[in-house]
This record gives C-alpha cells, sequence and structure tokens, in this order.
C-alpha cells in the first residue's frame, strides 16, 4: 500500500505549483478543489515521513544494542511508536470519499409518531445544530414547517464549513447520520406517562460547489408559484412568494416558503434541486458499479433504522456499529463526536479489511 505515497508526492508537488499560480485564485471554485486535495495530501506525507523516521529510529536503536545493551531499553517503546505510524498511514491511505470536503443540506421528517414525532425532529435539529456549533460550522435553515406545539413536520438546514482538509468537513462527518432515527421517551403529549416509540427521518446530501456539476436543461424545470402559509393552513404572506420546483425527468420536487422573496425561495430551492440530484446521481453510479461496497455504513437504504434514543435510560445506541453510550443529555445537546467517531472506524475498518483482501 505504501507504494502509492511516490505518486501522491509527486501529485502534491504539482499542486503546490498551482497554489502559487494567481490564475487558480481567480476561480473559486477550482482553487477550492485544489485547496482540499493539497491539505489531503499534505496530511499523508508528513504520516509518510513519520513513518520513515520512526522506521529508521527503530533500526538505528537495534544497530547500537549489539554493541550497548543500554539502547535495547529502548526498542519496545520505538516498535510501539513504529505500529502507531504505520497504522496512522494505513488509514490515510484509504480511498476517500470525493465528496469528503463538501458541505451539506440535511433534511429532518416527522415520522411514525404523529405529534411526538415532530417534536424529535425538533430535538434533532437542535442536535444537529449545536454539533455544527461545537465545529464552528455555519448553519443556514433554507425550508420549515412548523407544528402549534413547536415540533417540525419537515426541516432542511444547509451547514457550512471553511475547512481546506476534507477529513474535517461537514460531509465527512454527517454523511453517516442518513436514516431512521428511533426515540422512546414519555412524550410531552402523554398524560398516562407511558412511554413512546416514534421516528424520524433524516437525509443529508452533498451540496453541489458548482451549478455546472449537475445538468439541469432549460425544458427540464416546471416552477409554480403560490402564496405561503404558516402551521395550520394560516396565511402568512399576502404576495405569491412561495416556490415549487419540479425536476420533470426524475419528478424531484422541492417547495421553499421561508423567505418572503420569490427570488430567494427560488435559489434555495435550486440548491437543494441540485444537492438531490447529485446524490442520485452518486446513487445510480454506485449501484451500477461492481465495486461498490456492500459493507458501507452510509446506506443507500434511506428506510433503514440506524439509531436509538432512549430517554428514560438516558441511553444513545447505533445500530450499525453498536455503539452504545449513557450520556443522552449530552449527546442531544450537541456531544455527537463519539457516536460519529464510531461510524467512521466502523467504515475505515470494512474499506481495510476489503483492500486487504484484494
Amino acid at each position: 500500500m505504501f507504494e502509492s505515497v511516490a505518486a501522491l508526492r509527486a501529485e502534491h508537488e504539482q499542486l503546490q505549483q498551482q497554489l502559487s499560480d494567481p490564475a487558480l485564485h481567480a476561480d473559486p471554485a477550482r482553487s477550492k478543489k485544489v485547496n482540499r486535495r493539497y491539505a489531503e495530501l499534505s496530511k499523508i506525507l508528513k504520516a509518510h515521513d513519520d513513518w520513515l523516521q520512526a522506521e529508521g529510529d527503530l533500526g538505528a536503536a537495534r544497530e547500537l544494542a549489539k554493541e550497548d545493551e543500554a539502547f535495547a531499553a529502548e526498542i519496545p517503546a520505538l516498535e510501539e511508536g513504529l505500529a502507531a505510524a504505520q497504522e496512522r498511514l494505513r488509514r490515510l491511505l484509504i480511498p476517500r470519499d470525493p465528496d469528503d470536503g463538501r458541505d451539506v443540506i440535511m433534511e429532518i421528517k416527522g415520522g411514525a409518531g404523529g405529534a411526538e414525532s415532530a417534536l424529535f425532529a425538533a430535538d434533532l435539529l437542535r442536535m444537529y445544530l449545536h454539533y455544527a456549533e461545537s465545529k464552528g460550522w455555519k448553519t443556514e435553515i433554507l425550508e420549515s414547517d412548523p407544528t402549534d406545539l413547536g415540533g417540525y413536520t419537515n426541516v432542511q438546514l444547509a451547514i457550512k464549513s471553511n475547512a481546506t482538509d476534507p477529513a474535517e468537513g461537514v460531509w465527512a462527518h454527517l454523511k453517516y447520520e442518513g436514516g431512521v432515527h428511533r426515540v422512546q421517551r414519555v412524550p410531552a403529549t402523554e398524560s398516562q406517562g407511558r412511554i413512546q416509540t416514534s421516528t424520524a427521518g433524516v437525509l443529508v446530501f452533498p451540496e453541489v460547489d458548482e451549478p455546472e456539476e449537475v445538468e439541469i436543461g432549460p425544458n427540464d424545470l416546471r416552477i409554480d408559484v403560490f402564496r405561503s402559509s404558516g402551521p395550520g393552513g394560516q396565511s402568512v404572506n399576502t404576495t405569491d412568494s412561495a416556490v415549487r420546483i419540479t425536476h420533470i425527468p426524475t419528478g424531484i420536487v422541492v417547495s421553499m416558503q421561508n423567505e418572503k422573496s420569490q427570488i430567494q425561495n427560488r435559489e434555495a430551492g435550486m440548491r437543494v434541486l441540485r444537492a438531490r440530484l447529485l446524490a442520485r446521481q452518486q446513487e445510480e453510479l454506485a449501484a451500477a458499479s461492481s465495486a461498490a461496497r456492500k459493507t458501507q455504513i452510509r446506506t443507500m437504504d434511506r428506510s433503514e433504522r440506524i439509531r436509538t434514543y432512549n430517554f428514560p435510560e438516558n441511553r444513545i445506541a447505533d445500530h450499525r456499529t453498536d455503539y452504545k453510550a449513557y450520556n443522552l443529555a449530552q449527546v442531544m445537546n450537541g456531544a455527537l463526536d463519539p457516536v460519529i467517531d464510531s461510524c467512521i472506524r466502523f467504515d475505515e475498518e470494512a474499506q481495510l479489511a476489503e483492500l486487504g483482501a484484494e
């Protein structure tokens, strides 16, 4: 596996030359991609240099130990250091998801459970907002359908990062969140104190960097405008500012009414539509590829139950990785790192096992 580093080092030098060219920075989208790749390769080369250094230190200690036994005492620690450096390099050399550095659009939808499901959707939204804040990411609610009790039947959220390292990207962390989230608790609407099980669905799409990435023909869209309304059908706008965009070839429909401006709603709708179309293209390519990994934790089945939030036991459990902890209150306040890290590690182990079998 380590033989590939020479080619990566050559690519790194080429990118370094591109970054010194002022013309690159005149194209923000291209500059962003080059910076992402440069940051990714810089981390790999640093790990490779550390591995070479650790290997050299161990070799030197073994040679010196032949003449002076005092050096033999250093060998176990150096062996551990070499093993750790090697493992870190192996993980960094796993083929990275090309979308890891992208921002995301997340949709949270109430599922089974009626009013309680909508309240749980609102809790998930707050959890992700707190998590994004802890990461220094920017968030923007693009669309929401609130209920009278303070829940959401549907909410769409854009999450952005300024990180150049793809490993620190929004998609790199949140791509594992798509699926059915289950909650077990006594609902606020339950007068008998009985525990109820409800669900909410989460969809996560990588956001398109450039509109040109997704081809949309001039006759592919049908755009309807209508008057926006609030919970219970109450009118909140006296003009036709809400927008419904239908992508005719796929049947994908996006509706936006959060903004008072028709133009703003249309722009937000196109962002969501492009993200959905990109995800659809990627799913079709993965389905057609014989090399698509069956073990991939980021399932294409959005109906899969991925996680349970048990409030009476203060327990969070991820059903894909067998992660379990009794700190649900902290998780709901945004302490998601251990849960997401378990998904990242699980995915890496699957890929390493696959690479080892080749």
